[in-house]
């Protein structure tokens, strides 16, 4: 693995904190008032920065988006409503109709049908590759306008030699976005491998309690800008103050969780991967080489399930871990491939990249890493049995 980067600090405010507060306070208000013509003039002259409107600043999530710009190295960040909201703020500024966009494929499921039902639908061709293949990465980003990312993948968990792809796609212009959620700036650091746009899908480990939404995107002051003029605005999809706070305090305690996260995933990756009733392990982790720029895992893979395990039986036997989308919270969950496999609607990302249906999402929690795997090997064991 790279070498960790010195320990940040999760919890100093970036600015005052009213009152002497300990935490940085709710400013749950729509808007923010003026003491004179001159003051609202420069506002809307773009001389001044005070606030005026939570549909553009507000304190406490400006307080959550330097926290998280100082984190990944960024110039700058914004902060939206969910995690898609983000991904289409980082997309839609830098792509029009004739465009190409190559992305890696197994992508965030979402994120493909954004591509596949709305920007082909406005002239924006998608082209999908192995991001393991970084040749063939590289070489698909002529005459493209946008490179999107994720290292590791989703399901597959597969990685990208990010510094190769973001040095190729700077020195042709193609701007690159990668989300980060699944490493958190704690363990990657994309920007300081050439990538431009970072985007957070707050709602998991950073905020870490699944009691909110909300997404981030850092990047250059410049990009941000242009997100802000192109997107931010116009969207209308901006955090709200209370997500932001929930996201902060969240914050305080990311190196802890993450640390717990990581070494449950990798107890659970490795017990899996000893087991007969598992015939393969996606887990980072596990890869005898990695690319440069890992310095740790998020603790959530994938496993498949060998043929004589019944995957229904096997989901509901499990008592500790439950069924349910999205990770990074205090609890284990998991997600059927066979279920996923059945998506309802437009553009099914699992059928097109060939998800196993055998395949099974896990996301470690919080819980002592002895008590997940005996409920796993229960549930196996349980799933074997009916199936004979």
């Amino acid at each position: 693995m790279t070498r960790a980067s010195p320990e940040p600090d999760l919890i100093s405010p970036s600015r005052p904190v009213p009152y002497d507060a300990s935490a940085t306070p709710i400013f749950q208000s729509s808007s923010f008032l003026f003491d004179s013509y001159a003051q609202i003039e420069d506002v809307f002259a773009g001389r001044s920065d005070r606030f005026i409107y939570s549909r553009g600043d507000n304190p406490t999530v400006c307080e959550l988006e330097d926290l998280i710009a100082r984190l990944e190295g960024g110039e700058a960040a914004r902060g939206f409503s969910s995690g898609m909201a983000a991904i289409c703020g980082a997309v839609l500024p830098f792509v029009q109709a004739g465009d190409r966009i190559v992305a890696v494929e197994h992508l965030y499921s979402d994120a493909f049908r954004l591509f596949e039902t709305v920007l082909s639908r406005f002239g924006v061709e998608t082209t999908y590759i192995d991001g393991t293949d970084t040749q063939a990465m590289v070489d698909a980003l002529a005459g493209a306008r946008l490179v999107y990312l994720e290292s590791p993948t989703s399901w597959t968990f597969r990685l990208q030699d990010l510094a190769a792809i973001a040095t190729e796609a700077r020195r042709l212009g193609v701007v690159s976005v990668i989300d980060n959620s699944w490493a958190t700036p704690l363990y990657q650091r994309p920007h300081e491998m050439g990538v431009d746009l970072v985007v957070h899908a707050a709602s998991k480990y950073l905020s870490g309690h699944s009691d909110t939404l909300g997404g981030l995107v850092t990047g250059s002051r410049r990009m941000i800008q242009t997100i802000d003029h192109e997107a931010t605005h116009l969207f209308g999809g901006r955090m709200s103050p209370m997500d932001a706070f929930l996201v902060l305090r969240g914050m305080r305690t990311l190196d802890m969780r993450m640390a717990r996260h990581m070494q449950t995933g990798l107890e659970l990756a490795r017990g899996l991967a000893d087991n007969p009733q598992v015939t393969a392990v996606h887990h980072p982790g596990l890869l005898a080489t990695r690319p440069e720029g890992l310095s740790g895992f998020g603790g959530v893979f994938a496993f498949d399930l060998a043929a004589g395990v019944d995957v229904a039986r096997f989901c509901d036997a499990l008592r500790t871990i439950r069924i349910g989308v999205s990770w990074g919270g205090p609890e284990s969950l998991i997600v059927p491939g066979q279920a996923a496999c059945g998506l309802a609607g437009a553009a099914n990302v699992f059928q097109r990249f060939g998800v196993s249906p055998r395949t099974i999402r896990l996301a470690a929690g919080l819980e002592p890493a002895e008590l997940l795997m005996d409920d796993l090997r229960a549930a196996l064991n349980a799933a074997q049995e009916a199936a004979a």
